[in-house]
Order: structure tokens, then sequence, then C-alpha cells
């Protein structure tokens, strides 16, 4: 059963949003403010969080920028803001989905499950007698770069590079033909299902994440080419 934290200051909200969860079979836990939706979400991971944006204590910007110190864990925010620059700033932290309020509760669980099925790894192991259990079609190998599907890792010189679901899977569209020019459409049509709808922007604020994270690893890092006006592309080695 997926465990989902929900984190925010309206009790109503709260209620709500537990009950369309549970009658959908999740486990909530929920919390009423961001200092304490840190400490749940430290000691008791779950599969997903959704995290209001406005709240006392630490509100959830801060909350998300500390989770992100030390766990790639899916995460919706929920905002009453229609200010464009929370969402910006929000994907450049790390943050997967925003669902503006007021919303209803259908959109959000759609939104829960399709994220879930986007962290799920993928099918098609190799047999259970062999004692390696990492499908050779589970790993993309680029040069110094090294992703394995069904585990969600990848690394860069042999250094951990700690990436969201939708980072992860927008960089495995470009490093499975490198080279190739794939549009924005087409990183969001890799990244997102079908009834999620994002606009360039989001993938743009994905790409610049995900530099900015491989430079942590190798500051000479340039393997994502930008072709203005075109799309991105992974370097050919």
């Amino acid at each position: 059963m997926p465990k989902i934290a929900l984190v925010d200051d309206d009790r109503n909200i709260l209620t709500s949003v537990s009950i369309a969860l549970e009658a959908e079979g999740y486990a909530v836990a929920t919390y009423t403010d961001g200092a304490s939706g840190l400490d749940g979400l430290t000691n008791d991971q779950p599969d997903l969080a959704i995290l209001d944006i406005k709240m006392p204590r630490m509100d959830g910007m801060e909350l998300l920028r500390r989770l992100r110190q030390k766990s790639d864990l899916p995460v919706i925010f929920l905002t009453s803001k229609d200010e464009e620059i929370d969402e910006l700033f929000g994907l450049k932290m790390g943050a997967d989905d925003f669902i503006k309020k007021p919303f209803s509760q259908r959109l959000l669980v759609e939104r829960v499950k399709s994220i879930l099925r986007r962290a799920q790894p993928r099918e098609g192991g190799v047999p259970a007698a062999n004692t390696d259990t990492t499908s050779p079609k589970s790993l993309i190998e680029r040069g110094a770069l090294v992703m394995d599907d069904e585990r969600h890792t990848c690394t860069w010189m042999g250094k951990h590079v700690t990436l969201t679901v939708t980072e992860f899977l927008i960089l495995q569209a470009l490093a499975m033909r490198p080279g190739v020019v794939k549009s924005r459409n087409a990183l969001m049509d890799a990244a997102y299902d079908d009834q999620v709808y994002v606009d360039d922007r989001t993938i743009d604020s994905h790409i610049k994440r995900l530099r900015k994270k491989f430079k942590v690893a190798d500051n000479n890092f340039d393997m994502i080419d930008t072709l203005y006006g075109v799309g991105y592309r992974f370097k050919e080695q």
C-alpha cells in the first residue's frame, strides 16, 4: 500500500484529501506545518509527499529545500498563489508537480497516480535463477554516465547524482539516443502522462536543475546541449 504524506495547515484540506486518497487505497500521514512535516518525512519516509507552500513555522519551499538535501522523494505542491515565479522556483528546487487551489479531489488523485506510476521501476528483469538481479536492458551507459532504470540510480564519473523522478526520465530520454535532438514536447511526453499539462518553461527548469546537479559531481560537465528554438540533446562521445 503506497503511503502519502500530506503537509498543510488547513485542517479541512487535510481531512478531505485524506478521505479521497484513502478511498483509493493509499495510507495517509498528515502534518499541520512544515517543521513537523520534515520530521515525519525524514523518520517515516512515504512514497510521495503533497506539500502546501504557505505554512507556519516552515513553508513548503523551505521544506522541499531541506528534503532535497537527502531525498529524491516525489513531491506535489499545493498553492493558492497565481504567481508563476513560485511554480518556476519550485520546479528548479525539484518539485514534480503543482496543483493550484481550489482543486478537485479527482484531479489530485490522478496526479498522485501519475507520479507514482512514473516512480515505479520498469518491468523486465533477468530470470530469478541469475544472481545478478539487474537487467542489462535497464542500464544506460554513456561514457561517464550510468543510469539504472530498475533501481532509479544515476552516477557520473562514479559519483552518485540524486535525481527526482521527472529529472531521471528527462535525462533518460536524452541519453537513450546521444546526438539526437529532443524537442521540449518529446521530453514532456517522456516525463509526464498524457493527462498532465506542462509548458516549455517546466522542461527548461528541469534541464537547468539537471545541469546544476551534475556540475556538483563534475564542474566541467557540459553534456546537455541547448539548441535554441529546437530542444535539447545529450552529446555524442
